[in-house]
C-alpha cells in the first residue's frame, strides 16, 4: 500500500459546517486513509492510498461540492481576497437599500410606494439574499441545515407574502393587507454583517507566517575557494559552506562560527534584550542579527531545515487545530429547521382539511415560517460580539478572534513570558556601587556606545544629574566583554570580570563578594576601573511592569494557575516569578521547547499565553487563547487572538472578565430568541384559536419575530456599560 500525505487550499468554506461536510464527503472515498479540513485557515490534510484513490478524483470531489481548490497560497490568498470584497459589496448594497425601505415606509414619496419598497425588497432578496439560497441548497443536498437555511427559509416566507400583498391585494382580506420587505431586508443585513466580521478576522490569519518568513535574509555572502565574496540566495547555500556575517546583517542559516567573534541579536529566539557574545565553535541562527563584529561561519543546515523554519512549521500546525467550539446556533438549526417546517406544513393541513378554511391555512401556515423566522437566532451572536469588540477596544482590549469569547471560561493555565510582558524589556541600573566622583567619567564614555547596558548606565546618569560631557577618545567596543576608552586623559574599562582579567586589573575580594551576591540574586552586572584600578560594580536588572502581582492575584482568585515561561536563566526566572506570586516556572526554554510545555498543559484543560517576542508567537498560536502586547513585535501580534492595546497587565483580567460577560450576554441572546419561537409558534399555528378565539396573523407574526430582535440587541447593549 502507497500512502501520501497531500495538503489542499480550500477556497469558498464560509463556516464550520463547510469543513465538517467537506470531511462527511471525502471520508467515502475509497482509498482515503484520513482527513482534516480546517475552515479557519482554509485548508486541508488528506492521507491517500495511491492504489485506490488518485490525487485528482480527491480533487474533483472537492470542487463538485462547490468549493474551489488552489494551487499555491498565493492563489488562494487571491480567491479569499476576492470573497470578502464580494461580501463586503453585498453588505453594503444590503444596508443602503435597507435604509431606503424605512424611509419609504414612514415617509411614503410616491401613489406607488409599495411598488418600490417591492422593487427594492427583491433587490436585496435575489441579490444579496441570493448568497444564503446557494448556501442553504448546499447544505441541504448534504442533509446539513444550519443558520443559511434558516435565513433563507424566513425572509423567503416574509417577501412572498408581501409581494403576493402588493400584486394581488384582491387575495387578501384588507385587514390582512401587510408587507415585511423591511423584516426580511435586516434579516439579510445583519446576517451578512456577522459573515463580514467573521470573514474579515479570517483574511489576517496567516498574516503572521508571512512575516515571520520575511525574518531570514534573503541573499548570502558565500566564500568561494579562491577567497572571493559572492553574493548567493541564502535558500540555495549548501551544507559546509563558507559564509561572510557582517556587523548589522542577519545570519543567513543555522552555522557555527569558523573566524572571528560578535555579538548577536537572539531575541526573536530568546526574548531576551541582552546580546549573546559568539565566538569560534558557537553556533548562530538564522536570522538573528549581528550586532558588533563580522564572522564567518559554516553551513550546518539548509534553509528548509533552520530553527526558524522549524518555528514556521510548528505554527502552520498551530494555526491548523481545530477549536472545540460548538456552533450552538447551527447545531440547534439543524433540528429547528425541519421542526418548522413540519409544524407549517402540519399547520396547513389542519386548516386546510380538517377545519376546511383554505385561507387561514395559508395565513397560518405563512405566519409559522415567519415567526420562526432566524433574525434573532442570527443576532444573537454577532450583535454580543460587535458589543464585546467595541468595548475591549474602548478599554484597549483589541479582540481579533471571537472564537475565543466561547472558551475563556474552561482556562486553568495562564502562562507567560517573562521580558517584555512580566517586567519592561528594558534594562535598567539598579545600584551604582561606585564612588560619586568617577561617574561622570563612565557616563561619557558609555555615551558613545550603543549597547543596551550603555544605555541603561546614561539613562541613569541623566536621571541622577551626572554630566555625560567629559572628552572622550580612543573608544573601542569589545564584543562580549564591554568598552575601553581615554576619558579627560584617564583610561576607562566598563564590562565584564573577563574584560578586567585581560587587562591584568586586580579586583579586591570586596568587589568579587558583591558582584557574586548581584549575581546570585538574578541580576545582571558591570565592573568599572579608572586608571587600571577596579572602582566598583554596577547592579542591572529589568524591571517588573506595575499590576503585575495585582494580574497574578486576581487569575488565583479565578483558580487560574499563573505559570512563568522564558528562554531567560533560571535565577533570573525564579526571582522575577517569586515577586509577583508565580510558583511554577519554565527556564532556559527555546521557542519549539515553549510550544511542547504549552501542548502538555493542553492535554487535560484550556490553556491562555501572554507574550510579546517573536520567540513567544509559536506559544500564542498553540495556545487556546493567545494574548499579545502591543509593545511587541508585528508577527507576535498578528498570531494573537487579542492585542493589549495599552500594554497594562490588568487587561489580561479584564480581557477574561469582557469574555465571560460576553458569552453571558450571547446565552442570554439565544434564549430570548428560542423563547420566543417556542410561545409564538404554536399560537402563530392557531392552538389558541378553539379555546380563546385568538389567531396570530402575519402582521403579529412580523411584530413577535422584529420584538425578540429588538430584546437581543438591547441585551447586547448592555456590554458597553458593563464595568470589568
Amino acid at each position: 500500500m502507497s500512502k501520501e500525505k497531500i495538503n489542499l487550499n480550500i477556497s469558498g468554506m464560509t463556516c464550520v459546517n463547510c469543513s465538517n461536510g467537506i470531511e462527511r464527503v471525502v471520508k467515502k472515498l475509497d482509498g482515503l486513509e484520513s482527513t482534516k479540513v480546517n475552515f479557519a485557515s482554509n485548508s486541508g490534510e488528506f492521507t491517500i492510498d495511491n492504489d485506490k484513490l488518485d490525487k485528482t478524483k480527491l480533487i474533483a470531489k472537492i470542487k463538485k461540492l462547490g468549493y474551489g481548490v488552489e494551487e499555491d497560497i498565493e492563489a488562494l490568498e487571491k480567491a479569499k481576497k476576492e470573497s470578502y470584497n464580494k461580501l463586503k459589496n453585498l453588505f453594503f448594497v444590503s444596508a443602503s437599500l435597507s435604509i431606503y425601505i424605512f424611509i419609504l415606509m414612514f415617509f411614503p414619496v410616491t401613489s406607488m410606494n409599495d411598488y418600490l419598497i417591492l422593487l427594492l425588497g427583491s433587490i436585496i432578496q435575489f441579490y444579496p439574499g441570493m448568497r444564503f439560497y446557494k448556501l442553504a441548497y448546499k447544505a441541504v443536498s448534504h442533509r446539513n441545515y444550519d443558520m443559511n437555511v434558516l435565513v433563507a427559509l424566513g425572509t423567503s416566507a416574509a417577501y412572498f407574502y408581501s409581494a403576493f400583498v402588493v400584486l394581488f391585494p384582491e387575495l387578501f382580506p384588507e385587514h390582512l393587507r401587510f408587507v415585511y420587505f423591511d423584516g426580511a431586508a435586516v434579516i439579510i443585513t445583519f446576517i451578512l454583517l456577522g459573515r463580514l466580521l467573521e470573514e474579515r478576522s479570517k483574511a489576517k490569519a496567516t498574516d503572521f507566517l508571512k512575516d515571520l518568513m520575511n525574518l531570514a535574509p534573503t541573499n548570502a555572502n558565500l566564500i568561494l575557494e579562491n577567497g572571493d565574496i559572492k553574493t548567493v540566495l541564502a535558500k540555495d547555500l549548501n551544507i559546509n559552506d563558507i559564509v561572510l556575517i557582517k556587523q548589522g546583517e542577519k545570519v543567513s542559516t543555522d552555522a557555527i562560527i569558523v573566524e572571528g567573534e560578535a555579538e548577536i541579536d537572539t531575541s526573536m529566539i530568546t526574548g531576551e534584550p541582552m546580546p549573546v557574545f559568539k565566538q569560534v565553535g558557537d553556533e548562530v541562527i538564522a536570522g538573528t542579527i549581528n550586532k558588533t563584529g563580522t564572522i564567518k561561519v559554516k553551513v550546518l543546515k539548509q534553509s528548509n531545515d533552520t530553527k526558524l523554519s522549524q518555528i514556521i512549521a510548528l505554527l502552520n500546525e498551530a494555526q491548523s487545530k481545530k477549536m472545540p467550539i460548538a456552533r450552538f446556533a447551527d447545531k440547534v438549526a439543524n433540528i429547528f429547521v425541519p421542526t418548522v417546517i413540519g409544524i407549517s406544513i402540519l399547520t396547513f393541513l389542519i386548516w386546510a382539511f380538517i377545519v376546511g378554511d383554505t385561507m387561514s391555512a395559508i395565513l397560518a401556515a405563512i405566519s409559522v415560517l415567519i415567526i420562526s423566522c432566524p433574525c434573532a437566532l442570527g443576532l444573537a451572536t454577532p450583535i454580543a460580539i460587535v458589543g464585546a469588540v467595541g468595548k475591549g477596544a474602548k478599554e484597549g482590549i483589541l479582540i481579533k478572534n471571537p472564537e475565543i469569547l466561547e472558551i475563556i471560561k474552561d482556562i486553568k493555565y495562564a502562562v507567560f513570558d517573562k521580558t517584555g510582558t512580566i517586567t519592561k524589556g528594558e534594562i535598567s541600573v539598579k545600584d551604582m556601587l561606585i564612588d560619586q566622583d568617577y561617574l561622570p567619567l563612565i557616563a561619557s564614555a558609555e555615551l558613545q556606545s550603543e549597547h543596551p547596558i550603555s544605555q541603561a548606565i546614561v539613562k541613569w546618569a541623566k536621571q541622577n544629574n551626572i554630566t555625560t560631557n567629559k572628552q572622550v577618545e580612543d573608544l573601542k567596543i569589545i564584543a562580549g566583554r564591554g568598552i575601553s576608552a581615554t576619558c579627560d586623559g584617564k583610561k576607562v574599562l566598563v564590562g565584564n570580570l573577563a574584560l578586567l582579567e585581560e587587562n591584568s586589573l586586580h579586583v579586591d575580594n570586596n568587589t568579587q563578594e558583591k558582584l557574586q551576591k548581584i549575581l546570585s540574586q538574578g541580576n545582571g552586572a558591570v565592573l568599572a576601573s579608572i586608571d587600571d584600578r577596579c572602582i566598583g560594580v554596577i547592579s542591572l536588572e529589568d524591571s517588573i511592569k506595575e499590576g503585575a502581582i495585582e494580574m497574578i492575584n486576581s487569575l488565583k482568585d479565578k483558580n487560574i494557575t499563573p505559570i512563568l515561561l522564558t528562554g531567560d536563566n533560571e535565577i533570573t526566572a525564579k526571582k522575577i516569578a517569586s515577586q509577583i506570586g508565580i510558583e511554577l516556572v519554565y527556564a532556559e526554554v527555546l521557542p519549539d521547547e515553549k510550544y511542547k510545555v504549552i501542548k502538555d498543559l493542553q492535554q487535560n484543560t484550556k490553556v491562555m499565553f501572554v507574550g510579546d517576542g517573536i520567540n513567544d508567537s509559536v506559544s500564542i498560536k498553540q495556545a487556546d487563547i493567545g494574548i499579545a502586547l502591543n509593545s511587541g513585535s508585528e508577527i507576535t501580534k498578528d498570531a494573537g487572538d487579542i492585542i493589549l492595546m495599552n500594554n497594562t497587565l490588568s487587561s489580561v483580567t479584564k480581557s477574561i472578565n469582557l469574555s465571560e460577560r460576553s458569552m453571558k450576554t450571547i446565552k442570554q441572546n439565544l434564549f430570548w430568541a428560542f423563547f420566543y419561537n417556542t410561545i409564538g409558534i404554536p399560537i402563530a399555528a392557531g392552538v389558541l384559536y378553539p379555546v380563546m378565539g385568538v389567531m396570530l396573523t402575519p402582521m403579529y407574526a412580523g411584530i413577535a419575530m422584529s420584538f425578540s430582535s429588538v430584546t437581543v440587541v438591547l441585551n447586547s447593549l448592555r456590554l458597553k456599560f458593563a464595568k470589568l
